[in-house]
């Protein structure tokens, strides 16, 4: 298998030369990095190619690395089942950078890209309906970000009084605890509670 995957991995180099940026063969599927100003010529040709024969769109999903300059990974998943294989294409983009839409290769990208956008922030341009997809209208940022609080902005409830559903500001019953990891053992910089009571 990872004979066939190298084989093909080369014949793609040959074919799309600098727009590849990278090839690896893990747990039996070959992996393409790109850039953003090249994915739809790389999906078409491994869409149309005989020996690649990749017609089938299976997934697009991102990733969000805040370290990196350009934060945001998106991962596409073709497979052939003429060929029985599977591919994995990424590429990088930054957090104010647009991504080309595949959906005139693959239609059934949109909704997808749609995903994307709405839970990353990714921007695709050339998109046909580029809105949000799973969070609701009027919801402020995007719940995947590693950035984004785990108590979100707004509480969406249903309120029985009212006899229907209410968007409030969120409302912590507890305050998150402060904690600074310092040792007991070792000293700390105040007194604990309980020891203010033990003779100094």
């Amino acid at each position: 298998m990872s004979d066939t995957l190298k084989a093909l991995a080369e014949h793609i180099g040959k074919k799309l030369g600098s727009k590849i940026s990278g090839s690896s063969i893990a747990f039996g599927e070959l992996t393409l990095a790109t850039d953003s100003a090249n994915i739809v010529e790389v999906m078409t040709f491994l869409r149309d190619d005989a020996k690649c024969d990749f017609f089938s769109f299976i997934d697009l999903a991102g990733a969000d690395y805040p370290g990196r300059d350009q934060r945001f990974e998106v991962i596409y998943h073709l497979m052939s089942p003429t060929k029985n294989h599977r591919i994995r294409i990424k590429l990088q983009t930054g957090e104010d950078d647009v991504v080309p839409s595949i959906t005139g290769v693959f239609k059934g990208a949109e909704w997808f890209e749609r995903e994307a956008y709405d839970l990353y922030g990714i921007l695709f341009t050339g998109h046909p309906d580029l809105r949000r997809i799973l969070t609701d209208y009027g919801f402020e940022g995007h719940p995947l970000r590693k950035d984004f609080p785990t108590t979100g902005f707004v509480e969406v409830r249903y309120d029985d009084e009212v006899k229907r559903v209410v968007y409030e500001p969120v409302e912590l019953r507890q305050e998150f605890r402060q904690f600074d990891f310092l040792s007991p053992w070792e000293g700390t910089d105040y007194v604990l509670p309980g020891d203010e009571k033990a003779k100094q």
